[in-house]
């Protein structure tokens, strides 16, 4: 297949669907107009204001958070890992093998540690601790053997990222949990090959791709995503937190990426190859809900000053009032197949980053958006009590479900 026919082919797949329908009704209820009070704001800051909901019952909250660490544990595999190449669902997205399936795995197993770990320091969830420590001993055990056997798949896929950034997040969360200090160190040594592995794949234009449909070079010749790249600045910020050096070009070349992918209303391109297209339908708001909340984090940790409260307050009223414009691509099979080509992954990727927003803010104006997140959640788990937004192989119940975890992790109030 020839570079010009697989770029056609993804294009194609993002221009599917474009045609905005309204909005679910119920999604009024709790939507007013914005009151300007008369005086003018600037585009960044209009938007709908939200009502409060009611508080959901903290019994509730961490009776769903102990089915959703009960599911983790028991889907875990017997290597210690999640997810697998096999089908459940769906369709057989692009995915050469092994190298994107051992990255698919690995970025995967990566969340879910994540997820257990911020579980297990709530006493009220860990009842049965020595399982919940066995399954992330076990995990930790299989992430530290395997993540550093992550490559680029080949010349056009390059899912690897994600693997490096997730994995980065959770051997952070393994690091502060270890009480060895050789196996510190051994993991400020693995967490520093993975930002080696980001600086390798490190697009030519900054910022990270997980597609080379240009020249599949040895440095990625990729178009950086806005979301990819938000996600890897997120996690650097947090190896950053526990000592480990960070460089400082490779955060300033990812940082001045997204921002030039920032349009006035603080909507992201999905990629940079879309900067001369601003207001296809992916770049609108309504197909950015789920990656500014990442952009607007990222940004902010990185010390971009214009991301504001009222900037990140904007950006989350719009998530809870336009939230239709997401679930109507939740569990949806063909990526990108629904209005303002919005593909079902976008839906907990974007609420887990509003999770971690929400507490940037300060302490008295966080319940609001906890609450309404808290509903969310709690009205879309399974009865297994797992999350999903799009089958992946068999990767999706145990990657929505650790993002669920920990996007109500920070509900509790």
């Amino acid at each position: 297949m020839t570079c010009r026919l697989r770029r056609w082919l993804l294009s194609l797949a993002v221009v599917v669907g474009l045609t905005p329908a309204a909005p679910p009704v119920e999604e009024a209820k709790t939507v007013r107009p914005v009151d300007t009070g008369g005086a003018a704001k600037p585009l960044a800051e209009m938007g709908p204001r939200l009502d409060p909901v009611p508080r959901p019952d903290p019994t509730t909250i961490d009776a769903a958070l102990r089915r959703a660490i009960a599911f983790l544990v028991q889907s875990q595999n017997k290597n210690g890992s999640w997810g697998s190449p096999e089908i459940r669902g769906g369709v057989e997205i692009y995915a050469p093998v092994p190298g994107a399936h051992q990255a698919f795995q690995a970025a995967v197993s990566a969340l879910a540690i994540s997820a257990l770990t911020e579980a297990e320091e709530v006493p009220a969830l860990a009842a049965d601790g020595a399982e919940l420590r066995r399954a992330i001993d076990r995990g930790a055990a299989w992430l530290e053997t395997h993540l550093p056997k992550v490559r680029r798949a080949n010349g056009d896929a390059l899912y690897n990222c994600w693997s490096h950034a997730y994995g980065i997040q959770a051997l952070v969360r393994i690091y502060v949990r270890a009480g060895d200090p050789g196996h510190r160190r051994r993991l400020a040594t693995l967490i520093q090959e993975q930002i080696d592995y980001l600086r390798r794949y490190e697009s030519v234009d900054k910022g990270w791709g997980y597609y080379d449909f240009r020249a599949q070079t040895q440095r990625p010749a990729s178009d950086s995503t806005s979301f990819l790249t938000a996600a890897i600045l997120v996690a650097l910020w947090e190896a950053h937190g526990i000592g480990i050096d960070v460089p400082e070009q490779l955060v300033q070349g990812a940082v001045a990426s997204v921002q030039r992918q920032r349009l006035p209303d603080f909507s992201y391109l999905y990629g940079e190859y879309l900067k001369y297209v601003p207001q296809h339908g992916i770049n609108r708001p309504g197909g950015s809900l789920g990656r500014t909340q990442a952009c607007n984090l990222a940004l902010r940790l990185w010390g971009d000053e214009a991301v504001t409260d009222a900037i990140v307050k904007n950006w989350l009223n719009r998530l809870f009032a336009r939230n239709g414009w997401l679930d109507m691509a939740r569990k949806t099979t063909i990526p990108h197949e629904s209005h303002f080509a919005v593909a079902g992954y976008f839906f907990y990727f974007g609420h887990y980053y509003a999770g971690l927003l929400i507490h940037e803010l300060p302490a008295a104006e966080r319940p609001l958006y906890q609450d309404h997140l808290a509903t969310l959640l709690l009205r879309l788990q399974s009865k297994d009590g797992s999350w999903w937004d799009y089958p992946l192989y068999n990767y999706h119940h145990a990657y929505g479900t650790a993002f669920g975890i920990m996007t109500l992790l920070r509900c509790r109030r």
